[in-house]
């Protein structure tokens, strides 16, 4: 691809504007059109206006075909105004993701068990640095591809309703009040505080009811009550839109109501735009316009790559409907651009231009916001160095969130472990990369699982390990890569060598003659830079060949990496087939590499690796073995996203499609747990999910239960620091943990009834803001007004007090119980405010609070915040929810109207 480097616009000097030139341009013709637009004064170009003004001027140069092409994630570069190509789509939901080395912090539903805004809003100033450094650094070489840009499309702040949702790990949990106010300071830290740029763009999602199922999330219509959607689906969105300048809105898959949710009038136009006053733009989900056309017919003519909501019958009728209702951006799904159509449905009569030129304005308003034709001088955050990815602040970072978002949820006593105590560190997550990175996940640089922060912490001859068993069904979490001590190639001499070669060809299919040619020693690759161009973005194949010699007898399991075709002995192998080897025999393979540019791109993060494991081992024989010498067993267990996560291909007990079908530890985990408990040495059980986990078994038999959720990259540290007591743990269940789905509405049923601490009728096996300490804490002194006027705030203050012997964290939590029920979607118990403070053993501070109305008043059938004529409710300040473990103080408060 051919290129122009920093042209300059108009009369304003020293402006870096990089512009992409499509491949089919000569050089004469990117000269000149590089001098068309050194020549013109273009107003759109004068920093000085604002941003909507010079958008307005920059799509009154555009023909209508280009402005359906700005329509499109993979926006296409104009060079006769200077436009560079710009693809609309990052990642960065827990750090930035997917384009190679980035600091991983918890996943988020990790960070909503810190329950701390001012460490979310320090998290996401991280997180936004090393999106501007890594956008600099890829728009010095004139590469604006997918995942290199300044608009994320994070945070989801969906509510996590059903525990079987697979993406629930994305969100901030169940309840709408945390939600929002983890959803502000992770915007606010995105965006920036500089008064005329964005430092990045933030976008909420998805707009907004939607929570699951995900195998079928492109076809399913859901109802929600009007109480339902101001009490639960719409609360965080309205409070983003409140207390930010949120740029982005994602809207939804599904319909809702019988209309597609980027094509409905009422959640679009009526509440987005109207009633909660949203003026930026909207992207769509990734495929969802398509959705609206997308059927059993044209999938089978292979025009749609799945049936959808068969909503409208072409192309055109689907961007026009879209547009007209404000959904401004099309995310593609590999089927193209369904925006191309729109100037055909201007020829129908569908929209008419001046519509699509108000999306056009929406987009490059926020493009100007961002600084990305300003000089760089102008924009503040322009000199963030790469360097600053992953640097020890970034790191100390992750690993102060990783020890903030740590729940222990039972503790006998044993815990914390004495300093000399010899463990047997056992489980399919002890030493699991992908518990670490959850999904939507940068690379991180220093990785750190359970088994090595243990055996830093306390050191490797007091520990003995073993994986124990598979962590689902079938499904095996210890593959590493091939070791080089199994690796060989044939010499000139017919010898056996160590090393494996290596071809790698500028040509993604592998034709021609290679580029490169070398001996590596495995096949554990990151490649920053393409190897065979030294390009950031450039595709590229490769080909190693060898011999595999094991060193011990079994049945081994392969592992080759994305883009990947593995064949051993001349047959290809699939990361499901067992290959029986024998210890000392050679088996000849090759891998190949084709880097392609399919959907989704990501060629900005590049790696290649072959890993196995060996699935004949006796595990359970090998974890007993571990636990003789030990005197307390470590069970590292749970479930990763691997098993979980979005419209995945897994089909198995208890998972299907990234979703769970039910949420009971995996049957041969809990196996293995009873049988080292028989051993009768204590096992404390620390838990890997992204989701609430039916740990009946466990709670009633272990004397420790730690929860971990996805901890980020520093995980091992930090769990091992909590286990031997170099902190006291204060993370928070920011979902309930239910003791099963007995009772729970079907999946599909977005009626809130029975679901989620405020509704949920049955007995809990872990509440909402449960989570013990090390030390303990006293509730005093609560002040506040005796009467409550409506919809006025109510300021209440406590004196918290740590009685205990070690500093901690405490997170202070307010509830209102009402004492009577209005209908069946009044809360029963609602969180109206929470802070988290650091006290010194015997100290005491004075928490203030302030609580909303909303969180008083409750939203009637016509969805209207309504107080009762007279009565009470009871605000209850402590630790975690009344009625339960935690200590608390209530009092009695008085409508007043």
């Amino acid at each position: 691809m051919k290129s122009v480097k920093s042209i300059l616009l108009g009369t304003i000097a020293s402006l870096a504007f990089a512009t992409a030139c499509s491949s089919s341009q000569t050089d004469t013709e990117t000269a000149q059109t590089t001098e068309e637009a050194k020549s013109s004064e273009f107003r759109f170009m004068d920093p000085s206006l604002s941003p909507k003004e010079r958008a307005l001027d920059l799509v009154s140069h555009m023909t209508l075909e280009e402005k359906a092409a700005q329509m499109y994630d993979k926006a296409a570069a104009i060079p006769r105004l200077g436009l560079h190509e710009y693809n609309w789509w990052n990642e960065a939901l827990h750090g930035v993701a997917r384009a190679g080395h980035a600091t991983v912090f918890p996943q988020a539903i990790g960070m909503a068990a810190t329950w701390d805004e001012d460490l979310m809003l320090e998290v996401a100033n991280v997180i936004s640095d090393e999106g501007r450094a890594k956008h600099h650094f890829y728009a010095n070489e004139d590469v604006y591809a997918m995942y290199g840009g300044l608009t994320f499309w994070s945070p989801n702040i969906n509510i996590f309703r059903d525990p079987r949702w697979g993406r629930g790990q994305e969100t901030y949990g169940e309840d709408p009040y945390l939600t929002g106010r983890m959803a502000v300071n992770f915007i606010n830290g995105l965006q920036g505080d500089d008064d005329k740029y964005f430092k990045s763009v933030a976008t909420v999602k998805h707009y907004a009811v939607h929570s699951g199922p995900e195998p079928s999330r492109h076809r399913d219509n859901y109802i929600a009550t009007d109480a339902d959607l101001y009490e639960t689906y719409l609360p965080a969105f309205k409070t983003a839109f409140d207390e930010t300048e949120v740029a982005s809105v994602m809207c939804a898959y599904n319909a809702v109501w019988g209309d597609p949710a980027c094509g409905s009038e009422r959640l679009m136009k009526d509440l987005l735009r109207e009633e909660l006053g949203f003026d930026g733009y909207v992207v769509s989900d990734c495929g969802a316009i398509g959705d609206f056309y997308y059927d059993e017919e044209k999938k089978a003519e292979g025009t749609a790559p799945y049936a959808a909501h068969d909503h409208v019958d072409t192309r055109a009728q689907a961007a026009a409907l879209s547009v007209n209702m404000g959904t401004d951006l099309n995310c593609g799904d590999g089927e193209g651009n369904k925006m191309d159509a729109l100037p055909q449905a201007v020829k129908e009569g569908l929209i008419t231009e001046e519509t699509i030129d108000q999306s056009v304005v929406r987009l490059y308003s926020a493009l100007f916001k961002l600084g990305m034709y300003d000089d760089p001088s102008l924009v503040p955050w322009s000199n963030i160095s790469i360097d600053t990815v992953a640097s020890p602040s970034h790191l100390e970072k992750s690993e102060e969130a990783a020890r903030a978002s740590l729940v222990l949820l039972k503790n006998d006593g044993i815990l914390p472990l004495k300093p000399d105590t010899k463990v047997a560190v056992i489980g399919p997550n002890a030493d699991n990369w992908w518990t670490l990175v959850a999904n939507y996940y940068g690379q991180p640089t220093a990785p750190v699982t359970a088994l090595k922060g243990i055996k830093a912490k306390i050191g490797a001859e007091n520990v003995s390990y073993s994986v124990g068993s598979t962590i689902a069904g079938d499904i095996y979490s210890n593959y590493k890569a091939v070791p080089s001590n199994t690796l060989f190639h044939k010499n000139e001499a017919g010898e056996l060598v160590p090393g494996v070669k290596a071809a790698y060809y500028e040509d993604k299919f592998l034709s021609g003659e290679p580029s490169i040619e070398t001996v590596e020693e495995n096949i554990d690759h990151y490649w920053l830079r393409t190897p065979t161009t030294d390009g950031l973005n450039d595709e590229f194949g490769a080909i190693w060949s060898g011999v595999i010699v094991p060193e011990e007898t079994g049945s081994y399991r392969f592992q080759p990496s994305r883009w990947s075709t593995l064949e051993i002995n001349g047959k290809e192998v699939t990361d499901t087939d067992d290959i029986e080897m024998k210890a000392g025999e050679s088996y000849e393979f090759t891998q190949s590499l084709k880097f392609d540019s399919g959907w989704p791109r990501d060629q900005l993060d590049k790696y290649a690796y072959l890993n196995w494991t060996d699935v004949s081992r006796d595990y359970k024989a090998e974890a007993l073995a571990a636990a003789e010498d030990a005197e307390v067993i470590l069970f590292f267990g749970g479930i990763d996203a691997n098993l979980e996560g979005e419209e995945m291909g897994v089909e198995l007990d208890g998972f299907l499609g990234g979703d769970r079908t039910h949420i009971n530890l995996p049957a041969p985990q809990e196996k293995l747990l009873k049988e080292l408990h028989a051993t009768g040495k204590p096992v404390v059980l620390v838990n890997f999910s992204g989701s609430a986990m039916a740990l009946n078994w466990e709670d009633e038999n272990l004397p420790a239960i730690v929860q971990a959720f996805y901890p980020g990259e520093k995980s091992g540290t930090a769990i091992a620091d909590l286990l031997w007591g170099e902190f006291s743990p204060s993370g928070r269940l920011p979902v309930t943990f239910y003791k099963s789905l007995e009772g729970m509405p079907a999946f599909d049923d977005y009626s809130m009834e029975n679901r989620t601490y405020k509704y949920y009728e049955g007995e809990q096996l872990y509440p909402f803001g449960h989570g013990l300490s090390y030390t303990s804490f006293e509730y005093s002194d609560l002040k506040l007004e005796t009467a409550y006027a409506a919809n006025e705030n109510l300021q209440v203050s406590v004196k918290v007090t740590n009685s205990g012997d070690k500093a901690s964290r405490e997170i202070v939590q307010a509830y209102v119980t009402r004492d009577t029920l209005a209908n069946v979607s009044t809360p029963r118990v609602e969180l109206a405010a929470f802070d988290a403070i650091e006290l010194a053993p015997k100290e005491s501070q004075t928490v203030t609070l302030s609580i909303k109305p909303d969180a008083i008043g409750y939203f009637n059938e016509n969805g209207k915040l309504t107080f009762p004529e007279d009565g009470s409710f009871t605000l209850s300040i402590g630790g975690g929810q009344p009625g339960f473990d935690a200590p608390y103080t209530s009092v009695s408060v008085d409508y007043s109207n």
